[in-house]
């Protein structure tokens, strides 16, 4: 929920709070983050390594990176968010903050706090800030909606036993019935 407040909130608010607290902000609303469960983090890890593993062997120029990571979507100091995983594959847009801009692929794994913001929320955000790729990975429901948003704007569905071409790359296929989640 976001917190309630007249004004609308900039960058500065989230780093100023509390140590170990974290929060999003997209246009002006800070939305608090629960702690992710351990199925969540077995995702994440596991997407995070074959990505990683992909773009090494690949001897590829991409980063990926798992949350807690800083993504400024925008020039604009109302929006920050913290994707489960990014994937950024212009170098420019890196530097000791995080990234500034919109990531190439992004990968959220919906927690029960975070369903109206994943399916929703940043769905919405992300199409219009450039991202070309988003997953939306909802163990609970055992589904995962790959939305593209270059060229044909097309969405897929999958299970979570299902093996899953990235749209970004030409030949990454992510198996996660193999997977140890």
């Amino acid at each position: 929920m976001p917190l309630l407040k007249e004004d609308l909130y900039t960058i500065d608010d989230i780093y100023a709070l509390p140590d170990g607290e974290r929060a999003e902000l997209i246009d002006g609303h800070i939305y608090y983050m629960a702690p992710p469960s351990r199925k969540h983090q077995d995702i994440s890890m596991e997407l995070s390594s074959a990505i990683k593993d992909y773009i090494r062997s690949h001897s590829g120029k991409c980063k990926v990176y798992a949350a807690p990571f800083a993504v400024h979507l925008d020039e604009k100091t109302d929006t920050y968010v913290e994707p489960d995983i990014s994937v950024i594959c212009d170098p420019n847009k890196l530097d000791d903050k995080g990234c500034k801009g919109a990531p190439d692929w992004i990968i959220e794994i919906v927690s029960p706090s975070s369903k109206k913001m994943d399916y929703l929320i940043k769905l919405r955000k992300y199409s219009a800030c450039g991202v070309k790729e988003y997953w939306i990975v909802d163990p609970e429901k055992d589904r995962i909606i790959v939305y593209n948003f270059t060229g044909d704007e097309s969405i897929n569905e999958y299970t979570l036993k299902d093996a899953v071409k990235a749209g970004i790359y030409e030949d990454l296929i992510i198996d996660f019935g193999s997977m140890d989640i």
